[in-house]
């Protein structure tokens, strides 16, 4: 691994934002009625190997798109949360409904809406090309991969790692 995170084995779910995180934060506009937004393999891959490994997923995005209906879709995700501009009161209700601790949760996100979840999470991560506000969060770890780039698969690989690297030490 070319770059190894701040993590722990004891994470049981990754929240991110949608756009600037599996996205480049592009919009590709053809007229009124069609957009689309590019999504990167190497990302898929992430939430694939995710769920096949029992690591929830959950999205909330400030914007609603059919990306995200796809990736619901695709993964049988049921955690998918659009059009929200407050997100801290989904992650507590996410954090309820799982019973889950700080310690166990990353967040992922890019922009001012989601300093709230940022703050509120042992394991905060963004993209490089995060709002220099989110960068100035104290714990905030950058992942090297761009934004709709692998910065999500990223983050699984380093957390995958470690979860093998503790099973074996267990065995």
């Amino acid at each position: 691994m070319y770059k190894t995170l701040n993590l722990s084995s004891k994470i049981k779910m990754i929240i991110s934002d949608f756009d600037g995180i599996f996205t480049d934060n592009s919009v590709y506009v053809f007229n009124k009625d069609t957009k689309f937004k590019k999504l990167s393999f190497k990302d898929l891959m992430g939430v694939s190997i995710c769920t096949k490994n029992n690591i929830k997923i959950a999205i909330i995005s400030g914007e609603k798109s059919q990306e995200i209906d796809y990736i619901a879709e695709k993964f049988s995700i049921e955690d998918i949360h659009q059009g929200i501009r407050n997100k801290l009161p989904i992650l507590l209700k996410i954090k309820d409904k799982y019973n889950l601790k700080d310690d166990e949760i990353i967040y992922i996100g890019d922009d001012i809406n989601d300093i709230e979840c940022l703050n509120r999470v042992k394991y905060a991560i963004s993209v490089d090309s995060a709002n220099y506000k989110v960068k100035e969060i104290p714990h905030i770890q950058i992942t090297k991969a761009k934004s709709g780039d692998g910065a999500f698969r990223e983050i699984v690989d380093n957390l995958m790692e470690l979860k093998l690297k503790e099973q074996n030490n267990e065995e």
